[in-house]
């Protein structure tokens, strides 16, 4: 039963062997810190808190992770360990449930805090829990080490909870958006989503240059 396990969970393995999974993870929160740091210390009325920004800032992201996943791959992977295409409902069909499944809910609290005057600083950063979950399925049951980083998430997460007021809300205490959010709960968010960016890019990185050490071009990728 466990080659059996062993041989069905090697393609998922396989998707992260090199680590660029992770460094795309990692890479979207570092660009969504990014914009959130630069929304907050604009102007309302700034270029970065325009709808069109947004969209075009997003496309600009998703466009580097796809192509530049793409060309590591082809480039550097797959003459190393050859090529694997995936079905497309693990590709395309099931993250994009995954998005569906998360991004509703999440945005639906958003909305009824700004409502109601929620402070939402603590789920906001115990939200990290679930992330650090998601990461265990995706990543850490396959390579043994990232349990760690897994366990890293978590606590992470926890001790930005547990981090005074007025640290926390520094990040943003004289930003406009704070007549929308508390500012705790801004800097809650954008410390949490750094954070989750600067490990899983270490991670990935750290995956990666294993990888590039415990293989060799073949020979036909040569020629």
């Amino acid at each position: 039963m466990d080659q059996v396990a062993s041989l069905l969970n090697r393609p998922k393995a396989y998707c992260n062997i090199d680590g660029v999974g992770e460094l795309g993870v990692g890479f979207m929160c570092l660009c969504f810190a990014l914009l959130q740091w630069l929304q907050i210390h604009s102007p309302e009325s700034s270029l970065w808190n325009q709808v069109y920004t947004l969209l075009i800032f997003v496309a600009l992201m998703c466009a580097v992770i796809h192509f530049g996943t793409k060309a590591i791959k082809r480039h550097i992977t797959y003459p190393r360990t050859g090529f694997v295409e995936y079905r497309k409902k693990d590709t395309v069909w099931i993250p994009l449930a995954i998005a569906a499944a998360v991004s509703a809910p999440l945005s639906a609290g958003v909305f009824l805090a700004i409502r109601h005057h929620w402070d939402i600083a603590a789920p906001a950063s115990f939200a990290g829990l679930f992330f650090s979950a998601s990461y265990a399925y995706g990543f850490a049951r396959t390579v043994r080490w990232k349990w760690t980083v897994a366990l890293a998430i978590a606590c992470g997460s926890l001790t930005i909870a547990m981090l005074p007021a007025d640290v926390i809300g520094g990040v943003a205490r004289d930003s406009w958006v704070i007549h929308l959010f508390p500012a705790r709960v801004v800097g809650a968010f954008l410390l949490n989503i750094a954070f989750y960016g600067v490990l899983l890019a270490l991670s990935g990185g750290i995956s990666f240059y294993l990888y590039l050490r415990r293989t060799r071009p073949s020979a036909e990728g040569l020629a």
